[in-house]
C-alpha cells in the first residue's frame, strides 16, 4: 500500500513538475529570450522594454483566480480549467509560430500579451488542483519541484529556445513550446479529481480574501511571501550585466549565469525541500533568509573587495542556491496557505502579491545602481535582506505554529485502487487517480 501510494503521488509530483515547466518556457521565451531577436531585427530599445508589457497580466492573477474559483461543476472543476485554458495556450502559440519578427509591432505585442493571460490565467488552476491533490506530506516536495521546474524552465526559455530559433527559425521554438504543453494534456485529462468535499462559494469576493488573511498565522506570513525572495532576484537580474563590467566574456556570463546557475538553482530547491521537511517551517523560514543574506554579502564583497573571476563564479553560485532554497520555502507554504475549497483564489492571491514585489524591487534596484554603482546596489539589497532576516525570526514561531503537522501526512490517509476514493478526514481528504 505504501509503494502505492507513494507510485501514485510521484505520478502526481512528475506532471505538476511538467506542467509547471512547459507553463513558465513561454513566458520566459518571449520576455527574455525574443528581445535579442528583436534587437537583431532593429527594435529600439524603447520598443523592447515596452514589450515587456506582455508580462502584466502575472500582476492580476488575484483577479484571474476568480472566474476558476466561482465556475465549477462538482468533479473535474480545476482539471476542466486547466486543459482548457492549457489547450488555448497550445493554440495561441501556434498562431504566434505562424507570423514573423517583422509582423506589424503592435499585432506581435497582441498575441503576446495574450499569451501572457493565458500562461498566467492556466498556472492557477494547475497549482490550485496541485494544492487539492497532493497530500500535506507532499507539498514540501511538491515546492521544489515546482522551484526546479522554473529554473530549468529559464535554462531552456532564454537559452535552449534562442538555439532553436537561431538553427531552424521563428517557427520552431513555438511549435516545440506548443507540443510540450499538449503533452501534459493527456495525463491531466486522465486524472481523476473527485468530487468537490465542501458546497462550493457562491461569488468569491473581497470577504474570501479577507477569510484569507485571518488564518492563523497569515499576516505574518505574508509580510515574508512579499520580502523573501525580492532582493535576491533582482541580485540576480543584475548579475549578467554585473559580470560583464567585471571584465568576463558573453559567452562566459551566459554559461556561468545562464546555464551553470539555472542548474545549481534548481538542484538547491530539491534539496531545500528536503532541509524544510528536516527542519520544519519555522526554523527553516529565518535559515533560508539569513543564507540569502550571506549570498547576497559574498557577491557584495567580490565585487568591492575586487577578487577575481574565481570568487565572483562562487558568489554567483551561492546565490543561485539561495534563490532555490526561498523559492522552494515559498511555494510550499503558499500551497499550505490556500484553504479547502479556496485553492484557486488564495493561491491567486498570494501571487500577485509575490509578482508585485518581484517586479517592483528590480526597478529601485536599477536606480540605485545607476547612482551607486553595482557595490552600491548589493550593499542596499544587503541591508534590505537583514531586515527581511528580522522578520523572518518574528515570523518563524506563528509559522511553526500554524504549519505543526503539515510534514507528516495523517495514518489514515491513503490512495485506494480503481476509481477515485478519498478515505480520512479534513484536509487529508484526497482523491487521486492509482
Amino acid at each position: 500500500m505504501n509503494r502505492q501510494r507513494d507510485a501514485g503521488a510521484w505520478r502526481l509530483q512528475l506532471l505538476f513538475g511538467w506542467l509547471s515547466f512547459v507553463l513558465a518556457v513561454p513566458s520566459i521565451y518571449l520576455l527574455l529570450g525574443l528581445p535579442l531577436v528583436m534587437r537583431e531585427h532593429g527594435w529600439s530599445g524603447t520598443d523592447i522594454g515596452l514589450f515587456q508589457l506582455a508580462g502584466l497580466p502575472a500582476v492580476f492573477k488575484f483577479l484571474l483566480a476568480l472566474p476558476v474559483q466561482r465556475y465549477r461543476g462538482e468533479r473535474g472543476h480545476y482539471r476542466t480549467w486547466a486543459l482548457g485554458l492549457c489547450l488555448l495556450l497550445a493554440l495561441l502559440l501556434v498562431v504566434v509560430s505562424q507570423q514573423a519578427i517583422t509582423v506589424n509591432r503592435v499585432y506581435l505585442f497582441g498575441l503576446a500579451f495574450a499569451a501572457g493571460v493565458l500562461t498566467t490565467w492556466a498556472d492557477i488552476p494547475v497549482n490550485a488542483l496541485a494544492i487539492k491533490l497532493l497530500p500535506p506530506s507532499e507539498r514540501i516536495r511538491a515546492g521544489g519541484i515546482r522551484s526546479a521546474a522554473l529554473f530549468l524552465g529559464a535554462i531552456v526559455g532564454a537559452g535552449v529556445m534562442l538555439l532553436v530559433h537561431n538553427r531552424w527559425g521563428w517557427q520552431a521554438p513555438f511549435l516545440l513550446m506548443a507540443a510540450g504543453l499538449l503533452l501534459a494534456l493527456l495525463p491531466l485529462a486522465w486524472l481523476r479529481e473527485g468530487f468537490a468535499e465542501h458546497a462550493a462559494p457562491d461569488k468569491p469576493s473581497l470577504a474570501d480574501w479577507s477569510g484569507y488573511f485571518r488564518q492563523p498565522g497569515a499576516r505574518l506570513w505574508t509580510w515574508v511571501l512579499l520580502s523573501s525572495f525580492p532582493f535576491v532576484g533582482a541580485a540576480w537580474l543584475y548579475l549578467k550585466p554585473l559580470l560583464l563590467d567585471q571584465g568576463m566574456a558573453a559567452q562566459q556570463v551566459a554559461l556561468i549565469a545562464g546555464v551553470g546557475g539555472g542548474v545549481v538553482g534548481a538542484l538547491a530547491s530539491l534539496l531545500g525541500g528536503r532541509l524544510i521537511q528536516r527542519l520544519g517551517a519555522g526554523r527553516a523560514i529565518p535559515l533560508f533568509m539569513f543564507w540569502a543574506l550571506f549570498a547576497l554579502l559574498a557577491l557584495t564583497a567580490a565585487v568591492g573587495l575586487r577578487a577575481g573571476m574565481t570568487w565572483l563564479v562562487a558568489a554567483a553560485f551561492l546565490l543561485a542556491t539561495a534563490m532555490g532554497a526561498v523559492s522552494t520555502l515559498v511555494f510550499a507554504l503558499m500551497m499550505f496557505f490556500s484553504r479547502e475549497d479556496r485553492q484557486a483564489a488564495d493561491y491567486g492571491l498570494q501571487a500577485s502579491l509575490f509578482v508585485l514585489t518581484r517586479m517592483l524591487v528590480p526597478i529601485a534596484a536599477g536606480v540605485l545602481l545607476d547612482h551607486s554603482g553595482h557595490v552600491g546596489m548589493l550593499a542596499g539589497l544587503s541591508l534590505a535582506m537583514f531586515v527581511v532576516c528580522a522578520l523572518a525570526l518574528a515570523a518563524r514561531r506563528s509559522i511553526a505554529v500554524a504549519t505543526a503537522g503539515f510534514y507528516k501526512e495523517a495514518p489514515t490517509w491513503r490512495l485506494a485502487p480503481g476509481p477515485a476514493r478519498v478515505e480520512g478526514h479534513g484536509s487529508q481528504q484526497r482523491a487521486i487517480q492509482s
